[in-house]
C-alpha cells in the first residue's frame, strides 16, 4: 500500500469511528508504559511514539512527568483528536507535546530519541520496502544506547486489522528484521482485549541501538 492510500485509509478510519470504537483501544496502555520504565526512561527522555494516533499513552506520559514527549501518526484527524482531548484533561503542560503528522517510511528525523514507542505500527509494513525504509528511519532517529519498544501481533495473533493484512512476529523473527544493529533485551506477551471483548495475541519487545 502507498503512503497516500495508507495515510487515505487512516483518516477515513479516525473520521468514522469514536476511540473507543477500533479494536486496538486502551483505556490504560499498561505494558506500554512499563516497558517504557523498563528502559530507564527518566523524565527528562525524549519519547517518540510512533503511530500513536489518538492513544492515550500520551496523555498518562504527560501526567506521570515526561518533559519530552512526540506523537507521530499518518492521520490528521487522529492527532488532533488526542490533542484537543490532551488539553482539555492537562490544560497548558499538554502544550509540551509534540505532533508529527506523517508516515515513518518516509519521514525524515529532525532530532534523535531516547525511547522509540510502536504499538501496531510496524505490523502493516507487509511490503519489503516499506519495512526497510521505516528501520532506515529508526536508526536514524533513534540515538545509539537508545530503545526501540515495538509491539506487534504475536504469530498467533490475528492475520488482519482495520481491514488491512499484517506481518506477525515473535521477538526473534522481529530482531532478524530490525537488524544486527538492534539487539534484544526484553520480551513479552500481552493478550489485549478489545472494546467488545475479543483477544487479541501480541509480543512487546525491547532493542537496544548498538549501532
Amino acid at each position: 500500500m502507498g503512503e497516500v492510500s495508507r495515510q487515505a485509509h487512516w483518516e477515513n478510519v479516525y473520521t468514522t469511528k469514536r476511540e473507543n470504537e477500533v479494536s486496538w483501544y486502551q483505556e490504560s496502555p499498561a505494558p506500554s508504559l512499563d516497558l517504557i520504565v523498563q528502559a530507564a526512561a527518566t523524565r527528562t527522555s525524549t519519547i517518540i511514539d510512533i503511530g500513536g494516533g489518538a492513544s492515550r499513552l500520551v496523555d498518562h506520559l504527560v501526567e506521570q512527568g515526561f518533559q519530552d514527549v512526540t506523537v507521530l501518526d499518518l492521520s490528521t484527524a487522529a492527532l488532533a483528536a488526542a490533542k484537543s482531548r490532551l488539553e482539555s484533561h492537562l490544560g497548558a503542560s499538554a502544550r509540551q507535546v509534540s505532533w508529527i503528522v506523517a508516515d515513518a517510511t518516509s519521514w525524515e528525523p529532525a532530532r534523535s530519541y531516547d525511547i522509540w514507542h510502536d504499538r501496531a505500527a510496524f505490523h502493516f509494513l507487509t511490503d519489503a520496502n516499506d519495512r526497510a525504509a521505516y528501520i532506515a528511519r529508526l536508526q536514524r532517529g533513534l540515538k545509539i544506547g537508545g530503545h526501540a519498544i515495538i509491539a506487534t501481533f504475536a504469530p498467533d495473533g490475528p492475520e488482519k486489522c482495520s481491514g488491512l493484512p499484517v506481518a506477525r512476529y515473535d521477538s526473534a523473527s522481529l530482531g532478524r528484521t530490525l537488524g544486527a544493529a538492534f539487539k534484544p533485551v526484553h520480551t513479552q506477551r500481552h493478550e489485549h482485549a478489545t472494546p467488545w471483548g475479543s483477544r487479541q495475541a501480541f509480543q512487546f519487545s525491547i532493542f537496544r541501538r548498538e549501532g
